[in-house]
């Protein structure tokens, strides 16, 4: 199974195509690609949703994910921020809904607890888990992290022989 997984923000949105392939007892987990959409300070936020959308076009036929997995709203202290990172969300949602993909979302304190163990872990421990987790020979910017571990989250979420660090709930056996 293939994941999508975006970290969405107008200047530097992360993403990532996560692998997990079953191999028996234990699932591995592979990142297939994984990078950030650079938007520069001068492109105007217009121009910046069509960048976002059409790059992760460009992501997923390239590599043909099933399930896309972005990162939840957060609280932010200004409504300007809150409406630009919507629109960023937005415009990442609407490339995946275009291929058809069902769409999960995550809380990113969810996304750190799964992945670090720790809620409030900072970036450059979820950058070090995923080098860890995905055996990567160098460590990701820290929003192609965020992206790994939100894929890595949705394949936690996922498997039913774990328990669950994002819902907090154990899973029966």
């Amino acid at each position: 199974m293939r994941v999508l997984s975006i970290d969405p923000a107008l200047r530097n949105t992360g993403y990532a195509v996560l692998e997990r392939i079953s191999t028996g007892r234990k699932p591995v987990y592979r990142a297939v690609t994984y990078g950030v959409i650079q938007n520069k300070r001068t492109l105007r936020q217009s121009g910046c949703l069509v960048a976002i959308r059409e790059q992760l076009h460009d992501v997923i036929k390239a590599h043909s994910p099933e399930v896309c997995a972005v990162e939840g709203v957060i609280y932010v202290q200004s409504y300007k921020t809150a409406i630009t990172m919507g629109a960023a969300r937005g415009a990442a949602i609407l490339a995946a809904a275009e291929h058809g993909m069902e769409v999960f979302e995550y809380a990113p304190r969810r996304v750190k607890q799964a992945v670090v163990g720790r809620g409030n872990a900072d970036k450059q421990q979820v950058a070090f888990m995923m080098r860890a987790l995905l055996e990567l020979t160098e460590t990701p910017q820290s929003d192609a992290a965020d992206a790994l571990a939100i894929g890595m989250a949705h394949f936690y979420e996922q498997d039913p022989s774990r328990v669950s660090a994002i819902t907090d709930k154990p899973v029966s056996l």
